[in-house]
């Protein structure tokens, strides 16, 4: 066996990794450091510069922002080929960022590679594992008391591997970022599919799965399809009870939740300048939500001030000096275009059950009504990743205020979440806290909670039909309080407080009146605030963790008896031989998220133990055979039972299986253990009308087989009680579909296509047993 340190060398070679971080040689023009925790890492535009020559050399066309960004990235800018939608992109992402519940795995990943130290700046943050119960300090110190075996693990793992750790309690991982890591020009690709947010800033921020991050932080390239570009121009301005909320719901309604599948959102025009740097993060942040890869917009005067006033700046002036290749050029082609005149945009609210059901503040009431949604509204939560900045709890304030000089109260219980230990200290400084708590608010957290089911709801039970009111990104069937009938409709901060002080789905604030204490109505004035502190911002408690510069005598313990933590095993290689007769564990019926696939609440406290959390696989799918959720009939014993069973009666006697999914299956979250679960419970292959990108990609990492009906019409042709095989894997090879012949109970036998989009690195990854094997091959 060669020595460890020629292993990492080879492993370097092999895959063209660079041994220190493109960053850390020097900018020619400047140096300015990417953030105040990494003096030591520079940003360098000139590059960027020197890279996107070169192709705009090749290509001979105006590049859009996206390409600039991404193609200035590129590993091999001179001879990568190019195209968008088809062609696989090697990039050079400039960092990594990481939350708690997916860095679990990334980091258990990236000991399993064997490398001593992240090749890129890179970050952890802790922010989904704290329960929304009574209030932001009670809350926090009960998450800090039973997660401790995990925050323990995440410290010294970042420490042993020279990862950043923010401690629980610092806030939502993308309000972190934009506030210290994301500035105009950076590729950073981040472990949670909220991380477009970042684009708000003028960066490239692409959500991933923790294998990704692995490839990232180990110095590999960076494989991404090359995005098409849909752009979307902006005209006149906001005002009013509008908010930058209501341009992504609108856009949302436009493209659906897979409109922006394979592309980055562009966001340009004169409309552009009307909106805040944080309003423009709340429209990339919830672009996740139309399937895109990331959304971004144009460096402008709004980034340079939030710039400013994050004390970067230096990076704004930086910016400033490389503006020409921080916007689209003159005369840029998109694949798509959509314009919205914001001046005559209206407030939205979207839902229920789905982000892209858009309807006009002004008549979800009447549709409620028709529906037979109830009207009567639980509870309001604002905050969240994408909408708790200092602007959206101003606004807020604004309207709760006006309630109060009037003796109003919140008819619906009122919950708000900060986005960051800055936001929150900010906030109480300034009165705004103080505000939303006499409106009857409860201030959570600086973390995910209620967003991401991390609540212990009390004022409903399972099965009560409600409706609740939020500011956050997502409102699936029970992601929110895990139970089924909660009717979540999401629309801006402002428009949930005003709702909540309605009580009512069927108030407008723009026209309809309020009765105050006294007896006399009156009616809400249109919202303003400041979009970011008269003063400093105050930065609160220090909750960061630099890796020490040293970490030569750092341990990181995983207890082989722990519940919360497991070290991987690698999974099996592939065979080489065609997959025959794969039962068919469950047929899908409509809508499966990665929350379907692997729930979150309650959950999240397995995701760093592959084998416990894998008992709740797709325990949320409706299965076709009966309509039923977590019931799917064991083809040996012909009994029904939960999804998670079956799998695990399968896997133990050696039947290997396939699950059938319908549209854009594995849309939302980046998680990533909707990939790992089915791995690791004996599963072979996914096949689908078509994939969410992320899920795809998870699915490929993991060495499973993603394929998608050449004919969508054959989804009908396959049922439960069938099995399947998958012919042509010997000959594996980017474009080539493969057949399946579909066996029925009765002896007939049908051949269909399948399609797929493996390139040969992927292809790699599937006869290894997954990316991390293939990584440990060229080790050897």
């Amino acid at each position: 066996m060669a020595p460890y340190s020629l292993l990492v060398t080879r492993l370097q070679k092999a895959l063209g990794v660079r041994q220190y971080h493109v960053a850390s040689v020097l900018c020619q023009r400047a140096k300015v450091a990417m953030s105040h925790f990494e003096p030591n890492e520079y940003i360098r535009y000139d590059l960027l510069e020197k890279n996107i020559n070169i192709v705009r050399k090749r290509l001979n066309r105006p590049l859009t922002l996206s390409e600039k960004i991404v193609y200035g990235h590129l590993d091999d800018p001179a001879n990568q080929e190019i195209e968008r939608g088809k062609t696989y992109l090697r990039l050079r992402p400039d960092r990594v960022a990481m939350q708690d519940a997916t860095a679990q795995m990334a980091m258990l990943q990236f000991i399993s590679s064997g490398l001593p130290k992240v090749a890129v700046p890179s970050t952890i943050h802790c922010d989904h594992l704290i329960e929304a119960q009574v209030g932001g300090e009670k809350d926090l110190r009960r998450a800090k008391d039973i997660n401790q075996e995990v925050y323990n693990f995440l410290a010294t793992a970042g420490a042993k591997y020279g990862v950043g750790f923010w401690r629980p309690g610092s806030g939502i991982i993308h309000q972190i970022i934009l506030e210290n890591y994301a500035y105009p020009g950076v590729l950073l690709i981040g472990t949670d599919s909220h991380t477009p947010n970042g684009g708000g800033l003028g960066g490239i921020c692409i959500g991933v799965g923790g294998a990704d991050a692995v490839d990232v932080m180990a110095g590999i390239p960076w494989e991404l399809k090359c995005p098409k570009v849909i752009g979307v121009k902006l005209t006149g301005s906001l005002s009013g009870w509008t908010s930058p909320k209501d341009v992504i719901l609108k856009v949302a309604g436009i493209l659906t939740v897979k409109g922006g599948t394979g592309a980055i959102v562009e966001y340009h025009g004169p409309g552009v300048d009307s909106i805040s740097c944080t309003g423009m993060a709340t429209i990339c942040n919830m672009g996740a939500e139309i399937g895109a890869t990331t959304s971004v917009f144009p460096y402008n005067h709004r980034m340079k001030k939030y710039l400013n006033k994050t004390g970067r700046a230096d990076i704004a002036s930086l910016a400033e000096e490389f503006k020409g290749h921080l916007v689209p050029d003159p005369g840029c082609q998109y694949d798509q275009l959509i314009e919205i005149n914001l001046s005559e945009l209206k407030p939205h609210i979207n839902g229920p059950f789905t982000p892209d059901l858009a309807h006009p503040v002004a008549e979800v009431g009447t549709v409620a009504e028709k529906e037979g949604w109830p009207l009567d509204i639980r509870v309001g939560l604002i905050g969240s990743c994408t909408n708790s900045s200092y602007e959206d709890m101003g606004r807020s304030a604004a309207v709760a205020k006006q309630a109060l000089a009037h003796g109003l109260k919140c008819k619906s219980q009122f919950t708000i979440t900060p986005g960051s230990e800055q936001i929150r200290a900010t906030i109480e400084r300034d009165g705004y806290a103080q505000i939303l708590r006499d409106v009857g608010g409860i201030v959570l957290a600086n973390a995910c909670g209620p967003c991401i089911g991390q609540w212990d709801r009390k004022d409903i039970k399972k099965g009560e039909k409600n409706t609740i009111v939020t500011s956050y990104n997502r409102n699936f069937t029970g992601r929110n309080d895990a139970n089924p009938e909660t009717h979540a409709f999401v629309t801006s901060p402002e428009i949930v407080t005003a709702l909540a002080i309605a009580g009512t789905l069927k108030f407008n604030p723009e026209t309809d009146f309020l009765t105050g204490k006294d007896g006399k109505k009156f009616k809400l004035e249109a919202p303003d605030a400041d979009e970011l502190p008269r003063a400093e911002f105050d930065p609160g408690q220090d909750t960061y963790q630099h890796p020490p510069k040293d970490s030569s005598g750092q341990r990181v313990d995983v207890s082989p008896t722990s519940q919360r933590l497991q070290l991987l095993e690698p999974f099996d290689k592939w065979d080489g031989k065609d997959l025959e007769d794969l039962q068919i564990l469950i047929k899908v019926k409509g809508k499966c998220t990665t929350d379907h696939i692997s729930a979150a609440g309650p959950w999240l406290k397995f995701r760093g133990h592959l084998d416990n959390i894998s008992n709740n696989l797709l325990i949320g799918a409706i299965n076709i055979e009966n309509g039923k959720a977590n019931s799917v009939r064991n083809a040996v014993t012909q009994e029904f039972g939960p999804v998670p069973d079956t799998a695990r009666y399968y896997k133990k006697h050696g039947i290997r299986w396939v699950v059938i999914g319908d549209e854009n299956y594995g849309e939302g979250s980046s998680r990533e253990h909707a990939a790992l679960e089915p791995r690791h419970l004996g599963g072979r292959a996914i096949i689908t009308k078509s994939f969410a990108r992320i899920h795809e990609t998870n699915l490929k990492k993991q060495g499973l087989l993603p394929l998608t009906f050449a004919d969508p019409a054959d989804y009908n042709k396959i049922h439960p009680v069938d099995k399947l095989t998958i012919q042509g894997l010997k000959d594996f090879a980017p474009g080539k579909p493969l057949k399946c012949i579909i066996k029925h109970p009765n002896g007939t036998q049908e051949t269909i296509l399948l399609n797929h989009t493996f390139n040969e690195t992927q292809i790699e990854w599937f006869r290894a047993g997954s990316a991390l094997n293939r990584m440990k091959e060229l080790q050897q």
